[in-house]
């Protein structure tokens, strides 16, 4: 097939997104889209976050979910609905159909955050954990779906879902005077490919960028080949995206509107969690920052605009945020551990502390060790953990043990 083959099919319209609006007044909330000075005073936009983590689900999947159960003939929703979902478009199906007095089935992976798992069974959904990864959760999900004679609900791939999503679009055009720019996470393409028919067909010099985790970059395939490729599988801290095949419906809207598609490592991901944590204040999952690290990393070709980053979602498992803040802090040398090795005698220890103490660095935690590490008999070795303001102070502190003759060496 063609790119001008492919671009003909688009399925949803401007007239789609704004009857989905209709459907979603009132039921779902007008999340704000807020200016961040200090964001655009980094990237060099002008920075505009809008916040789809403050959904009552945490994330912008029950607009679609929504939109689609609306959508239901009295037929359907009496024989209830199933779908597949590593989180997000659960909780959003689960929380409306029980709303609207529909059964869904929700079959998620084995190793879906136990957060998503037990708000998608608060919110009335029947939860069947199975499978290793989305697409063993997927077939699950059909097999139910053929079973029981229920309706799957898909996550990114139906038009409705689709239209659902891009009365985010619609939104953001009000929130932004003079919009010139809006990125977006892509998992499977559903909420850029609404976004983006209702931005450009409104305003067709607003330039949409999509972003994706490196490590499943499947819809950046797609385009590039004009059509879905299967990747191989990968994990990623971007569950809420770690789609291994794109959209067959969306990949025609895609190839349609969006301008761009870049990609995000691990670690600039963990970063703009960070990053929205401390200075904005706002919880991100890996999903919902992928946006802003696109823009801290300076891989879109955007210059000085004003540009809507959409933070999708919020729903990120406690002890992987712990572990990203930890980590945060070793890269920006607010954390560091050292190996220091002292001689075997009363003192030498205090003598390290009132050093350590001198340099206002604090000590977090401490292992002390005489039969490991290799070290000579009469000497003792302390790994020992500190907080710091940043790498400046942490130069200081390795000089001024230098120049106390403690050997030492970082840990990493």
């Amino acid at each position: 097939m063609s790119a001008t083959e492919t671009k003909s099919q688009v399925s949803i319209s401007l007239a789609d997104v704004m009857a989905a609006r209709e459907r979603l007044r009132g039921a779902i909330y007008y999340s704000p889209c807020a200016h961040s000075q200090m964001l655009s005073a980094i990237t060099g936009q002008q920075i505009y976050l809008k916040l789809e983590n403050l959904q009552m689900t945490g994330a912008f999947k029950e607009r679609g979910a929504l939109n689609r159960l609306a959508l239901l003939t009295p037929e359907q929703a009496a024989r209830g609905v199933v779908a597949a979902s590593a989180g997000n478009h659960a909780q959003g199906v689960a929380y409306h159909a029980t709303k609207r007095g529909i059964r869904s089935i929700i079959v998620m992976p084995l190793q879906t955050p136990l957060v998503k798992v037990t708000a998608t069974r608060g919110f009335g959904a029947e939860v069947v954990l199975h499978g290793a990864n989305y697409d063993d959760a997927y077939e699950e999900a059909r097999r139910i779906c053929a079973a029981e004679d229920m309706t799957f609900i898909h996550p990114f791939d139906d038009p409705a879902v689709m239209a659902g999503q891009g009365t985010i679009g619609l939104e953001l055009i009000e929130q932004v005077p003079q919009l010139e720019a809006v990125v977006v996470p892509i998992g499977g393409g559903g909420l850029i490919g609404g976004i983006a028919c209702a931005v450009k067909e409104t305003n067709p010099n607003i330039k949409v960028v999509g972003v994706q985790t490196s490590r499943l970059p499947s819809m950046a395939v797609a385009v590039k080949e004009h059509q879905p490729v299967t990747i191989p599988a990968a994990t990623t801290i971007a569950d809420g995206i770690a789609v291994r095949r794109s959209g067959e419906v969306t990949l025609p809207v895609i190839e349609r509107y969006v301008d761009e598609i870049v990609t995000v490592d691990e670690d600039e991901i963990a970063s703009a969690i960070l990053m929205l944590l401390e200075r904005e204040k706002t919880l991100a999952e890996g999903a919902g920052a992928v946006g802003l690290a696109a823009l801290l990393q300076k891989r879109t070709s955007l210059n000085g605009a004003r540009t809507a980053v959409v933070v999708g979602g919020g729903n990120i498992d406690v002890t992987l945020l712990s572990r990203i803040i930890e980590r945060g802090l070793v890269q920006d040398g607010r954390m560091i551990r050292l190996r220091i090795t002292l001689l075997d005698k009363p003192g030498a220890l205090s003598e390290l502390t009132k050093l350590i103490a001198e340099h206002r660095v604090n000590i977090v935690d401490t292992l002390y060790n005489r039969a490991y590490y290799g070290v000579n008999l009469g000497n003792t070795t302390i790994d020992i953990t500190l907080e710091t303001r940043g790498r400046e102070q942490v130069e200081e502190l390795l000089a001024a043990l230098n120049e106390g003759g403690f050997e030492h060496s970082r840990v990493v």
